[in-house]
């Protein structure tokens, strides 16, 4: 992901002004076959450049700032879990809504982190256009980076809009991707006592 933020603000990339991005959108409109000069569509241009700046702010957003210094030291060795975190991204094929929750986990060893501050992770992540393997991946990375701890388990379960709404237009389909780290990959008793207590989530019912 680095290496496509570096990407983007390189000179083959120049700034895009806000006037071309909405010009890019009543582009796409005509091409549907609208009119962008009726009522209706007057202001859907700067609408939808609002909205994907905001539903992309992850790509303006560091680790540092988003801590905030919320790191604390503390003797504890049992497992930190966060689960039903509701979580929204954008399919950076389609860019259509990937709507569900993640779960993650942690075990210390000598760092946790504001619990608030799990959710802003996954947050940050998602407001990317992503693929859903590789925002569970980001997201336990992050912890593991962050934090140095015995383990870092995430479970994230998804259901996206592309598959519901156009292709194989499958209502209902959920995907379910994990990434496990230290202690949750090795050990699987740790593995199995945090997949235990997220099974009873309504998001994989």
């Amino acid at each position: 992901m680095e290496s496509l933020e570096l990407a983007l603000n390189s000179p083959a990339h120049p700034p895009v002004s806000e006037a071309d991005m909405r010009q890019a959108v009543r582009t796409l409109l005509i091409g549907l076959g609208e009119d962008p000069d009726r009522e209706g569509l007057l202001d859907t241009p700067k609408r939808v450049v609002k909205a994907l700046r905001f539903l992309t702010s992850g790509y303006q957003q560091s680790l540092d700032e988003l801590l905030n210094g919320a790191v604390f030291t503390e003797n504890t060795d049992e497992m930190v879990l966060v689960r039903d975190i509701d979580l929204f991204s954008s399919c950076e094929h389609h860019i259509l809504p990937i709507l569900g929750r993640a779960h993650v986990a942690y075990i210390p060893n000598g760092k946790v982190i504001g619990l608030s501050k799990i959710a802003r992770i996954c947050e940050m992540y998602g407001r990317r256009l992503q693929v859903q393997e590789r925002l569970t991946a980001q997201i336990a990375d992050a912890l593991q980076g962050l934090l140095k701890p015995q383990g870092v388990a995430v479970v994230v379960e998804a259901t996206h809009m592309c598959m519901v709404m156009r292709g194989v237009q499958k209502p209902g389909s959920w995907t379910a991707t994990s990434a496990m780290r230290g202690v949750f990959s090795e050990d699987a008793r740790t593995r199995q006592e945090f997949m235990s207590l997220i099974q009873h989530s309504p998001a994989s019912r």
